[in-house]
């Protein structure tokens, strides 16, 4: 992807506003959903360095909101074309969107069953790093809070679902959802995700939920819908079938790719994307980039800041499919006097949940002449180090020096 010219990004925000304002009144929907939806996956696609998994979950909620016709109620299409108008709609849209947010619930908790996490990290680490200046500071430091949030966020995600879907829990899993995405949002910085999960949540509510609350503030007791669907035609009902089982495959499946690797899913970062993988690690990194001119024998180390913004190194961290497109784009971008190919070889430094930093990419390989891989790459080491006990922390003082460059 690539972005406009001039300001053209600017006006792209505008009227992904003016799509997201459009549908939300219901108005020229299927149009304006479409449309919110193409222009919010390309901001989304523009810049992998600014991968936020709630804005993944945009995406693909506007997706599916294009199949759903959710206009056809206290919409503005409603108003201007009544033969819209209907109290009933096709069941599986509904279960689509909640199968969608029990995806995000399920494969959280799935993540969450890894070493670090069971051992308290890195929420200990967390609580240490954002409750600083809180009269519930020593509380969240004692070690009974990091294993404690540990074990509970793990229980919440997985048990969601189940609990959301049982009528007689349903009311009591919402509001202790509610709670914990509550604390969340003061505790971590997660932007909107907790405010999107709450609102998505309400989806395994019973559909009439909106319709009751109007109820009690006209005092008038809701009255079911009369109306009842029809079936489709059979072939749309395959068609629809097939979608339908294609989606959730993917939905299902992606996840569950860092498994076909070795080491702990906090080493599988290539596999963090597209996952729901959420506030799994704490990751410290040092990245010395460095291209030789075969041509010249000269050697240089460059500054990733030269070429990236400080959010985009940030993300590019220890992210192996990155660094890897970075030093490709090094190769095309450093002059060069003469006919060979630059090369270009990283050493990267990695501390993961206050591990002492380990080296993690294989410094002698040239990045730019590797191709891409769409498995484990070979260049990719394989750590296995122990958690540090409780309270020790190797990458504290180690991170202040400069590493030397590795043969």
């Amino acid at each position: 992807m690539h972005p406009w010219p001039g300001s053209g990004l600017s006006l792209h925000w505008i009227f992904r506003s003016v799509f997201a304002l459009f549908v939300t009144v219901g108005f020229l929907y299927r149009i304006s959903i479409t449309l919110f939806f193409l222009s919010h996956t390309y901001f989304f696609l523009l810049d992998q360095g600014r991968y936020v998994n709630h804005i993944y979950l945009i995406c693909l909620f506007s997706f599916l909101l294009i199949f759903a016709p959710a206009h056809r109620a206290f919409s503005v299409d409603a108003w201007l074309w009544p033969k819209l108008r209907s109290s009933t709609a096709p069941a599986w849209t509904l279960w689509l969107l909640r199968a969608q947010m029990g995806v995000v619930y399920f494969f959280a908790g799935v993540a969450k069953i890894a070493p670090d996490w069971l051992h308290g990290e890195p929420i200990r680490t967390w609580f240490k790093e954002q409750i600083r200046f809180s009269v519930l500071a020593p509380v969240f430091h004692q070690e009974w809070a990091a294993y404690g949030a540990s074990y509970a966020s793990l229980i919440i995600d997985l048990l969601a679902v189940p609990l959301l879907l049982w009528r007689r829990t349903r009311l009591w899993a919402f509001c202790v959802v509610v709670i914990f995405h509550l604390l969340n949002s003061q505790i971590f910085p997660l932007d909107i995700f907790p405010w999107l999960a709450i609102a998505a949540t309400t989806l395994f509510l019973s559909p009439s939920w909106p319709r009751r609350i109007i109820s009690i503030f006209r005092r008038k007791k809701a009255s079911p819908a009369m109306e009842t669907g029809t079936l489709p035609p059979r072939r749309k009902r395959i068609l629809i079938l097939s979608f339908v089982t294609l989606y959730a495959a993917i939905q299902i499946l992606v996840p569950l790719r860092h498994f076909l690797y070795s080491g702990g899913i906090e080493w599988t970062y290539m596999e963090h994307r597209f996952s729901w993988q959420m506030m799994l690690e704490r990751p410290f990194t040092r990245t010395l980039f460095y291209v030789a001119d075969p041509n010249t024998g000269r050697e240089v180390r460059v500054q990733p800041g030269k070429y990236l913004d400080l959010q985009q190194i940030i993300h590019m961290g220890w992210r192996p499919d990155m660094v890897w497109q970075f030093a490709r784009f090094l190769a095309t971008k450093v002059p060069r006097l003469g006919p060979e190919s630059l090369r270009v070889q990283v050493r990267m430094y990695v501390s993961v949940n206050r591990r002492r930093p380990q080296l993690f990419l294989d410094p002698i390989v040239d990045l730019a002449a590797e191709p891409r891989s769409w498995g484990r790459p070979r260049w990719l080491l394989e750590v296995h180090d122990p958690l540090p006990p409780p309270g020790q922390d190797l990458s504290a003082d180690t991170f202040g020096v400069t590493f030397p460059k590795t043969n």
